[in-house]
């Protein structure tokens, strides 16, 4: 019950193609490939965008400064329970 020979693997391969089929496999072959690059895609641009962080982290700050004055016109209220 230790590893599996080659052979298994092999038997493996054979159902898969059988119940799968090539075309489908192939398809799932090039969607996996696609998702991948576009993951990879996606790590280069989000390096790109933190070397640009600072001048995000100044829009952060004037959106903070909004959301204390909004904070002024809120009204605090005392939920009370039903007895």
């Amino acid at each position: 019950m230790g590893s599996f020979s080659i052979w298994h693997w092999l038997i493996v391969l054979l159902i898969v193609v059988m119940v799968f089929g090539t075309k489908k496999l192939k398809n799932i072959g090039s969607d996996l490939g696609g998702a991948v690059k576009g993951f990879k895609e996606g790590m280069k641009d989000g390096a790109s965008d933190e070397a640009q962080a600072p001048a995000a982290g100044q829009v952060t700050n004037n959106a903070a400064a909004s959301a204390a004055n909004a904070d002024k016109t809120t009204i605090d209220v005392e939920a009370k329970q039903k007895s």
